[in-house]
């Protein structure tokens, strides 16, 4: 009898690992395998997702599916996709780690809290700047009220009055770049202070210029996110798989950023007369700044800040690098996500004059308000900030603009933790080391909960004891008087839309800029809308938000025409 060459032995035996290991075990035999498959390849290989991505259509598909298979989907060997609240709770609640998915948003090669993949050392930074980010601080602050009148009054506000007259005729005005500077410009007075910050609303050509940088690099984190082994490895050959023209734009916010917390460090003494600065010039206080250098300082155990530190931060690279890093993910992500919320806000509202009309009583009811009183501008105040918080028309418009429109809606993807055997979600059992994900596009379309998800109805969030249908479709109420309170079953129905939404994500990562994001767009739709009507000029592309995870207009683009009240 002859036997077998070794070499046919050997290819035989590969086979049939391949054949058990590739095709087999993932088909039959793993965890998933009992989970509904997005697609047939899904248990064998990432092809057809890593398409689903590059093509930018993740959101609109994932949705799609979940509504066709259930609440958890198979989008790969070793990838899940959940749509319930309960397994949201289980993995954004439970601590689940990141994925080495968000190290794309590291700055300068060092982490910011954003990129962070382990919760112990997000927690440790996530405590320095915490209380800074709270509604309670935010709202009693003398800074950040300081910092919203100078901006609103002195730089918003004028445009807005300019863009009226006879000489800017026709009326329109791109007010997606002009949002998206306003919330540049209150997120930078908030980290570096008022004259450490932007002035992107009365620079225009430098605003022109820094969005779109901006704009070059946006989209370009496909490869560092889903292929970062293949990414490191052609870079390292010399064959890098992003286009020259992303580093640089990489480069050159880096290095404005680096500008700005040089020029803070330069002129601050965050460690000595910080309540003095608060109580005379609230508006140049660097509240983030100063929080996160003193919480550093306390972190490597000085016991009380010194003005040695400002010192300590130019001689120690790391630490510098350190700060930039941080500084710039908040100002970054907090311009542009708040920059699309007020945009679609502002565009909805445009759609329907007599919703502006309810909204402006809403607004003026407040005493003090936003109303222009051009004759005595020594006078003018802002709205108490609890006081405008409390307005329920204002929140339920807000509101539902970020449940159908969230600037952040794409996947968040994290890992299963492999310590504790992974989790059960649904009647699935998913093992550790499995990437699982949700997103806030998806469960703010579950129709259990949102009826009509599609349709942008403010109603959704108030209890109204009056209502009639107005020819856009929407429902209004011939009382201003609306309340989030009622009889039970109302009640609970807001509380169940109250517990889905997630635009700000949820647990100990959800996003520590809620506050204020919502804030700062309470108080830039209460200045327009107390003093201005506005109608649309040109709106393509609003309705094709983008696909990914930020979602922009589709042609980032907004053209209203104001007319003073």
């Amino acid at each position: 009898m002859t036997s077998l060459p070794l070499g046919v032995i050997f290819l035989s035996l590969l086979l049939v690992f391949f054949v058990q290991r590739y095709i087999l075990f993932p088909a039959f035999f793993s965890p998933l395998a009992s989970i509904p498959k997005a697609h047939w390849s899904a248990p064998f290989y990432r092809l057809w997702i890593l398409s689903v991505r590059w093509n930018r259509r993740e959101n609109k598909t994932l949705l799609a599916l979940h509504q066709r298979l259930g609440p958890v989907i198979r989008l790969g060997p070793n990838e899940v996709s959940i749509n319930t609240i309960d397994g949201v709770r289980t993995v954004y609640q439970g601590g689940f780690e990141k994925p080495v998915w968000y190290s794309v948003f590291d700055n300068y090669g060092v982490p910011c809290m954003f990129s962070l993949r382990k919760s112990n050392p997000h927690s440790l930074r996530k405590r320095l700047i915490s209380r800074i980010y709270s509604k309670t601080y935010i709202q009693s602050s003398l800074s950040a009220k300081s910092q919203a009148h100078s901006i609103i009054y002195n730089r918003l506000l004028p445009i807005l009055e300019e863009s009226i007259s006879s000489t800017q005729l026709p009326h329109g005005i791109d007010v997606y770049s002009l949002l998206s500077a306003t919330a540049m410009d209150f997120i930078s007075a908030y980290t570096f202070g008022l004259d450490g910050g932007t002035n992107l609303l009365q620079d225009k050509p430098y605003r022109d210029h820094l969005l779109e940088v901006y704009r070059a690099r946006a989209e370009s984190g496909f490869y560092d996110q889903e292929l970062p082994v293949l990414t490191r490895f052609c870079r390292r050959i010399g064959i890098p798989l992003c286009p020259g023209w992303v580093d640089a734009a990489n480069r050159e916010l880096e290095e404005w950023c680096l500008g700005l917390l040089d020029h803070v460090t330069a002129r601050s003494q965050p460690f000595q007369d910080s309540e003095i600065m608060e109580a005379s010039e609230p508006q140049h206080k660097a509240v983030v700044y100063n929080a996160l250098v003193m919480g550093l300082d306390k972190e490597e155990g000085t016991s009380l800040p010194s003005p040695n530190s400002t010192k300590q931060q130019q001689q120690d690279p790391l630490r510098r690098l350190t700060l930039a890093s941080e500084l710039f993910d908040h100002v970054l992500a907090g311009h542009e996500t708040a920059g699309i919320a007020l945009s679609y806000t502002v565009w909805r509202l445009s759609q329907n004059p007599a919703l502006q009309t309810q909204l402006r009583a809403e607004l003026l009811a407040l005493s003090p308000n936003n109303m222009l009183l051009l004759q005595e501008k020594e006078m003018l105040l802002l709205p108490d900030p609890k006081a405008l918080d409390a307005l329920p028309l204002l929140d339920a418009i807000l509101t539902e603009t970020l449940r159908l429109h969230a600037p952040l809606a794409g996947p968040q993807p994290r890992d299963t933790p492999p310590k504790s055997g992974g989790c059960s979600i649904e009647g699935f059992y998913i093992p550790g080391g499995v990437r699982i994900s949700a997103s806030a596009y998806a469960l703010h379309r579950d129709e259990r909960v949102y009826a009509d998800p599609e349709r942008w109805d403010y109603t959704r969030w108030l209890l109204l004891p009056h209502s009639s249908s107005t020819p856009t479709g929407l429902t209004t109420t011939t009382s201003t008087d609306k309340r989030r309170v009622g009889n039970g079953e109302e009640d609970e129905s807001i509380k169940e839309k109250r517990r889905q939404f997630w635009a700000f994500g949820s647990g100990g990562r959800m996003c520590i800029g809620s506050h204020f994001a919502m804030h700062e767009m309470k108080l830039v739709i209460s200045a327009i809308y107390s003093n201005y009507t506005t109608h649309i000029v040109d709106d393509e592309g609003m309705d094709e938000q983008s696909d990914g995870y930020t979602c922009r207009p589709g042609k980032e683009r907004l053209f209203l025409r104001f007319e003073k009240v």
